[in-house]
């Protein structure tokens, strides 16, 4: 349980339910519905997007994409947002990008739609990786090479592709089924420079040192155990040109609805 459940009444309550298998089976596919259901209502076609991706040919963009020689840490292998087998499965990654929308409306309810609200989310961030890279990079201002760690199906990798176009951008992941998704929606699109997508552990990637201007964690570390996120940012460094901008952006613990506070830009 984590610390601030509290010992109290209730709480001990819940872990006692919590605890009980069978139930807590049945409490995690309703805790699902509920989710799914307040996105829909948001006007995300979850279970659209989500048919979308199982019934698309992304099965084979896996094939290519994953590295069998692959090691996964041991915390990556638990399970993980109501996913059994955590983020290496299917399921999460076809349900991955409706869960990024309905968390940007829940950290903007005040915006008019998911678009609105997403557009305010990833705008921020990439505003402040802009604005920080120019004024703190010197005569390396210019952006030639962007790495995404931690890329997931590739949302912000995206963004960040579309925001510096002459750019070369590679979204790195540990979980082959992601990033199988976000390169099949890759080659749906016509880009200048096409996102590269890599299979590796982000506190080890296997990328030459000094190899990227812009190094990017969206939403990554609140996911990671302490000892997993000191190695993710040892690698990031390692992998940064001098002059360059390391991107941490992240969820709020302290909110409610896992509010969107700032990018903290280093």
């Amino acid at each position: 349980r984590p610390a601030w459940s509290g010992e109290t009444p209730v709480s001990r309550l819940v872990a006692a339910l919590i605890a009980f298998k069978p139930l807590y089976s049945l409490m995690k596919l309703a805790s699902r519905e509920v989710i799914i259901r307040t996105a829909e209502k948001s006007n995300i076609p979850w279970r659209e997007m989500t048919r979308k991706v199982l019934e698309s040919d992304v099965y084979e963009v896996f094939e290519r994409i994953r590295d069998p020689n692959i090691i996964y840490p041991d915390y990556y292998l638990s399970p993980f947002h109501a996913y059994d087998e955590g983020n290496l499965s299917w399921l999460a990654a076809a349900e991955a990008e409706a869960a990024t929308l309905s968390i940007a409306k829940r950290a903007i309810p005040e915006a008019t739609s998911i678009e609105e609200a997403n557009q305010i989310v990833r705008g921020n961030w990439m505003n402040a990786i802009e604005e920080h890279h120019l004024k703190y990079s010197g005569e390396n201002c210019q952006i030639n090479d962007i790495l995404d760690i931690g890329c997931s199906v590739g949302v912000s990798t995206r963004y960040l592709a579309e925001r510096f176009p002459s750019a070369k951008a590679v979204g790195l992941d540990l979980s082959p089924y992601f990033l199988a998704v976000a390169a099949q929606k890759e080659e749906q699109l016509c880009r200048q420079n096409p996102i590269r997508w890599v299979h590796a552990n982000g506190e080890a990637t296997g990328l030459p040192p000094n190899s990227f201007d812009v190094v990017s964690l969206a939403y990554v570390c609140h996911e990671c155990p302490a000892g997993a996120i000191i190695g993710l940012a040892k690698e990031a460094f390692r992998l940064l040109r001098p002059g360059g901008t390391i991107a941490l952006t992240d969820n709020s613990p302290k909110s409610k609805v896992l509010q969107v506070t700032s990018s903290e830009i280093y």
